[in-house]
Parts: structure tokens; C-alpha cells; sequence
């Protein structure tokens, strides 16, 4: 059975952590619409258990702690938007390309293996701009 004409295949994306603190903490207006794909379906949004432990150990820092603070605003809630919208999936393997920042490095590594999207404002990923789009990553396309 296939799917209805008017329906659309979810866009792969994989988020870095600075993207998913616009989404969730900082409720940044230019991220609004990311947020809004990933809220109704139209993403899906890649993720491993690496990212995760990466956004919850970026949320005790202190300046991102008091952003929290200052929004009354728990970490607990933040991660449940991670658990509730992100589809884990293993580590990928290591892509082409190394990124500068080897914390950087899985984030381009889950997009390279999925031909996702990767949504970063990272100076060392955006770099990699052409490099990424020869293995069929786009970086940061518009939202749906």
C-alpha cells in the first residue's frame, strides 16, 4: 500500500548540540521552524546516545545552567525532548572527511552514513561545506 499523494517522507536531519540549545533553551527565533518540523514529523531528527550524553553534559554548564534557571526551565526537560523526538541509532562509522573538532566528528559522521541534513553553526563543520556535500550532506537547508 503506498502512501497518500499529499504525504511527505520525514527530511533526515542530524542537529549538533548548539542547535538543539536553540531549539529547547534558548527558544531562538531563527530555529523556530526547525523546531516546528521536528514537533509535527516532517523530521527526523538522527541521533546517538553520544549526542545525548554530550547535550546533558552541556546543560550543567554554568552559563547554560543559568539560562535554565532564569527560564524555570529543568534540564530534565530538555533531555525529554531529545528522548522524545530523536531516533537513536548506532555510532556511525567514521566519514570520509575529520572534522578539526573531534567533537564535532559524530555529528558528521551519522549525516555522512544517513545522507542526512546537519544543522550546525560551528565554524569547523561549516568549513567542510563542499567537502560534505560530496559524500550528500547539506548543511543547515531551510526547515519545513
Amino acid at each position: 500500500m503506498s502512501a497518500a499523494p499529499d504525504a511527505q517522507v520525514p527530511v533526515r536531519r542530524v542537529l549538533d548540540t548548539n542547535i538543539v540549545l536553540d531549539l529547547w533553551v534558548f527558544d531562538e527565533p531563527k530555529a523556530e521552524a526547525l523546531r516546528t518540523s521536528v514537533e509535527r514529523g516532517s523530521t527526523q531528527w538522527l541521533a546517538t546516545a553520544a549526542m545525548r550524553e554530550e547535550l546533558a553534559r552541556v546543560l550543567a554548564y554554568p552559563q547554560i545552567a543559568k539560562r535554565l534557571t532564569h527560564r524555570q526551565l529543568p534540564a530534565s526537560a530538555v533531555l525529554d525532548h531529545f528522548d522524545r523526538w530523536a531516533q537513536l541509532q548506532p555510532d556511525a562509522p567514521k566519514a570520509p572527511y575529520a572534522c578539526k573538532d573531534a567533537d564535532d566528528q559524530k555529528f558528521i559522521n551519522l549525516a555522512v552514513q544517513h545522507t542526512a541534513a546537519l544543522h550546525s553553526k560551528d565554524a569547523q563543520v561549516l568549513c567542510m561545506k563542499k567537502r560534505l556535500e560530496r559524500c550528500g550532506v547539506v548543511l543547515n537547508p531551510a526547515a519545513s
